[in-house]
């Protein structure tokens, strides 16, 4: 049965390989280079996407070096999307004021 706070909507199944296609676009615009599975600044692997099952796997680099260390993080929903391109944005922007 419904709840009476949902008033009989459900979000959209996620769909990670339209997701991943969406994630790319929006990391191309961002001017990062496409390498296979990873996308890159300046030569330095920054960002890496894979899917995994009903998700998309990422891994963000702390900072720009070419063995950086990763965070990880996992795209389950359109929300995690927004984030996962918010927090690319953040660092792409810290990184350049760091320069």
């Amino acid at each position: 049965m419904n709840s009476p706070d949902d008033l009989g909507f459900a979000p959209p199944p996620f769909d990670a390989d339209n997701a991943l296609v969406a994630i790319k676009r929006a990391l191309r615009d961002l001017k990062l280079g496409e390498r296979g599975n990873a996308y890159e600044l300046r030569g330095k692997r920054v960002v890496e996407l894979a899917v995994d099952g009903a998700a998309i796997s990422a891994k963000l680099a702390r900072r720009p070096m070419l063995r950086p260390e990763w965070d990880r993080l996992a795209v389950k929903s359109a929300a995690d999307q927004r984030k996962l391109l918010d927090e690319v944005k953040k660092r792409l922007a810290r990184w350049e004021q760091e320069e």
